[in-house]
C-alpha cells in the first residue's frame, strides 16, 4: 500500500537543525521582484533546496511582510537573507569569493539549462524583475545568462517557478 506520509513522518529539520546543516554554496539573489507572494515562495524554494542564502535587493519586497509570510510558511526564518539596495555591489562581492556570477534570462548568448556544465560549485543566480527580467546593467557584469528551454506561445515563467526548476537542475549537477 501506498500510503501518504503525515508531517510528524517527514523527519523535517526544526529551524535551528537546518541553520546549522551546511548548504550548497548557492546564493540567490532577487532583483526589483514586485509580488510579495513570489518573494514568499521563493523563501520556501530555497528552505527545500539547502541554499546557502538569499539576497532581496532594490524595491524587492523583505519580511516580516503578511504576503511573504503567507507563502513562506515559515521559511523566511529558515533561510538566511539580506537586504541590499544595489545589487551591483552583491555581484562584485561574491565575484571576488570565485563565485560564479550567473543571470536566469533569455539573452542573445543565453546557455540552455539542459545544457549547462557545472564547471564552479559557487554560483550566485539572479533573477529579476516579473515583467522587465534581470536587468542590462547586471547582465553585463554577469559570467553568463541560463535559460529555461520553452515550447509555448510566452517563453516567460512565474519567478517563483523559474527559481524552482533552475535550483532543482543544479542541484542534481551538485549530486553528481
Amino acid at each position: 500500500m501506498n500510503k501518504k506520509l503525515k508531517l510528524e513522518e517527514l523527519n523535517r529539520l526544526s529551524v535551528l537543525e537546518f541553520k546549522e546543516v551546511e548548504k550548497d554554496p548557492i546564493i540567490v539573489l532577487l532583483d526589483d521582484v514586485r509580488s510579495l507572494n513570489n518573494i514568499g515562495s521563493v523563501f520556501r524554494t530555497c528552505d527545500a533546496m539547502g541554499v546557502k542564502k538569499m539576497y532581496l535587493c532594490g524595491i524587492t519586497g523583505q519580511p516580516p511582510h503578511r504576503e511573504i509570510r503567507k507563502t513562506a510558511i515559515g521559511a523566511s526564518e529558515s533561510v538566511d537573507w539580506e537586504y541590499e539596495k544595489n545589487a551591483s555591489e552583491i555581484l562584485t562581492k561574491y565575484r571576488d569569493l570565485d563565485y560564479e556570477i550567473i543571470a536566469v534570462e533569455q539573452t542573445s548568448n543565453s546557455v540552455s539549462l539542459e545544457e549547462y556544465q557545472l564547471t564552479n560549485k559557487k554560483i550566485l543566480l539572479i533573477f529579476g524583475n516579473e515583467i522587465n527580467g534581470v536587468s542590462q546593467k547586471l547582465i553585463d557584469l554577469c559570467d553568463l545568462s541560463l535559460e529555461i528551454p520553452q515550447w509555448g506561445t510566452k517563453h516567460s515563467m512565474n519567478i517563483s517557478v523559474s527559481i524552482g526548476v533552475v535550483l532543482w537542475n543544479l542541484k542534481k549537477l551538485l549530486l553528481k
